[in-house]
């Protein structure tokens, strides 16, 4: 018994050193890569066959080591001298965007084979990612394109990009000439629709900034320093999200001074500052307002009782509305907002034309907005019953303004 177990000693020390021994594998992975050479279809076919006799769950970093490098790569991206090479992988390849495709396909195509991979390939590419310091410039640039790819296709997220935001590779301006070719690629292959979702789904979108360091990161240097690289598409997402993200900033700013019951005059200087510094105009102004004004309210959940408590605190806040509606088209913009949120909030259905009222007679909405808006400028959110509503006090409009019209012509 006590021989036996000697054994299985011996036996599980061997599988040990096996087990953190890649030695092997990584003989065998080469051997192939160097039989099939540049034919990127027979290494797909050999890496397809050699699944089944290595393991790559276990060697699986060592394995896109020598696909991506030629050999395992060291901390900060050094070849380890020691240990066998190929030649043939993608920092060896052709620098253009057929063959990094091409590459991409080999990826998919054993990644889709050996589904356990696919995490891996992930915290592999982060890796890179992190070494590019310790790569060529050309070598660079073909993983920059070849991971445009991966991300258009879907192969990996785009949480990757989170390693070009490391201090290290930000700083000598390596970070933000890798993105230039990423998001050339992966545009390329998609369209900036499709980055700026796949952004979005990991929180990335309002991060771009950070591929430069502390003292340029302004959306002045980072649109020109894109727009002069050709990606200008990219410069203009950054801007909108900046844009998106200092109205939410407003947005809160306004509901904060309201709920503290600031007075009206100090939130209207407060909002024009703001507007003027970030260029709001005040069709983009009136949506905020109205958000922020219906908003600060508990709204009661009886619709009976909520169009009486609507009116009582729109009557209130009427000033702050008058003061964004100077323009004919602001006020068309507030309409359609009274409208979708009406639409929206069910119990505000059958309030819509007292709001609508309420708002005339509190100089915020003029007759010719209101006509305009019934004729031709609402939108489709309930309009057949906003429309109905609506019917008679357009129809008492219209005579009013008839009846004026007449008056001027007599006195004429």
């Amino acid at each position: 018994r006590c021989h036996t177990n000697k054994q299985g000693l011996s036996e599980r020390a061997h599988y040990e050193k096996e087990r953190f021994d890649p030695t092997q594998f990584q003989e065998s992975i080469v051997q192939g890569l160097n039989q099939t050479g540049s034919d990127l279809e027979a290494v797909a076919k050999f890496l397809d066959a050699s699944g089944a006799k290595l393991d790559y769950r276990r060697y699986a970093e060592t394995l896109f080591d020598i696909l991506v490098a030629g050999g395992m790569l060291a901390p900060g991206g050094s070849i380890s001298d020691d240990l066998t090479r190929t030649e043939f992988c993608l920092f060896t390849a052709q620098e253009d965007l057929e063959t990094m495709q091409a590459y991409a396909q080999v990826f998919n195509k054993l990644i889709r084979r050996y589904k356990y991979l696919e995490k891996g390939f992930e915290e592999e590419i982060k890796k890179l990612l992190l070494f590019l310091k310790g790569f060529t410039e050309s070598e660079r640039n073909k993983l920059a394109m070849l991971t445009g790819i991966l991300l258009a296709n879907g192969n990996i997220s785009a949480a990757v990009i989170g390693s070009l935001f490391n201090e290290n590779v930000v700083k000598e301006g390596v970070s933000a000439a890798f993105a230039v070719k990423l998001f050339k690629s992966w545009i390329y292959e998609r369209d900036i629709n499709a980055v700026a979702v796949a952004l979005r789904k990991v929180s990335m979108d309002n991060r771009l900034m950070e591929l430069f360091p502390a003292n340029k990161r302004s959306c002045e240097h980072f649109s020109k320093y894109f727009t002069d690289a050709g990606l200008k598409e990219l410069s203009d997402f950054a801007r909108n999200q900046e844009a998106i993200g200092s109205r939410k900033e407003l947005q809160k700013e306004l509901q904060e001074m309201m709920a503290r019951g600031d007075n009206f005059k100090d939130i209207i200087a407060y909002v024009r500052e703001e507007m003027k510094k970030t260029s709001i105009s005040e069709q983009l102004m009136i949506g905020i307002v109205w958000s922020s004004v219906m908003s600060c309210v508990e709204w009661n959940k009886k619709e009976e009782l909520v169009c009486e408590q609507s009116i009582k605190h729109l009557k209130q806040y009427s000033p702050l509305l008058k003061a964004f509606t100077s323009q004919g088209a602001s006020e068309i913009i507030l309409l359609v907002k009274i409208q979708e949120y009406c639409y929206d909030n069910i119990h505000f259905m059958k309030a819509f034309q007292k709001i609508v009222v309420l708002l005339y007679k509190a100089d915020v909405l003029s007759e010719e907005a209101i006509l305009k808006w019934y004729a031709e400028a609402h939108v489709a959110k309930g309009k057949s019953v906003f429309l109905e509503q609506m019917k008679k006090f357009v129809e008492w409009l219209k005579n009013a303004e008839e009846e004026s019209e007449s008056e001027d012509e007599e006195e004429n």
